[in-house]
C-alpha cells in the first residue's frame, strides 16, 4: 500500500514523499523534517494512527500539521474517533487517485 500510495502522490505532482514503517517511526521522522501533510494508516502496529495523531496533535509543533487517515474499514465510530482526535480528513481503502486528490483538495486547497 505504501508503494501505490507513493505512486499516486507522485502522480499527484508531491515530490517530497518519505515512508515510515509505524506510528513510532514516523514520529522519529517527524522530530527531524518538517512536513506539510501526513497521511498514516489506521492500522499499523505497535502505534496506529489514530495514536500517532493523538501524539502529534499533543504536540505543538505538529498540532496543526494536516492529517489524512487511511483505513480499511468505513465505521462511524472510527471516523468520529479520527475526527475528535483531529484528523484533517479520512479516506477508507481502496482508493484511487482521483479519491486521493479529491481529499487532499479538501484538507490543503488546490495544489
Amino acid at each position: 500500500m505504501v508503494r501505490i500510495l507513493c505512486h499516486m502522490l507522485r502522480e499527484l505532482q508531491f515530490t517530497h514523499i518519505d515512508d515510515a514503517t509505524d506510528g513510532g517511526d514516523a514520529l522519529a521522522k517527524l522530530a527531524h523534517k518538517d512536513y506539510g501533510l501526513v497521511i498514516s494508516d489506521w492500522t499499523m502496529k505497535p502505534m496506529n494512527g489514530l495514536d500517532l495523531l493523538r501524539a502529534m496533535r499533543a504536540d505543538e509543533t505538529w498540532c496543526e500539521t494536516p492529517f489524512l487517515m487511511m483505513t480499511p474499514e468505513n465505521k462511524t465510530e472510527n471516523v468520529i474517533a479520527a475526527r475528535q482526535a483531529g484528523a484533517s480528513g479520512y479516506i477508507v481503502k481502496p482508493f484511487n487517485a482521483a479519491m486521493l486528490k479529491s481529499k487532499l483538495v479538501a484538507i490543503l486547497g488546490d495544489f
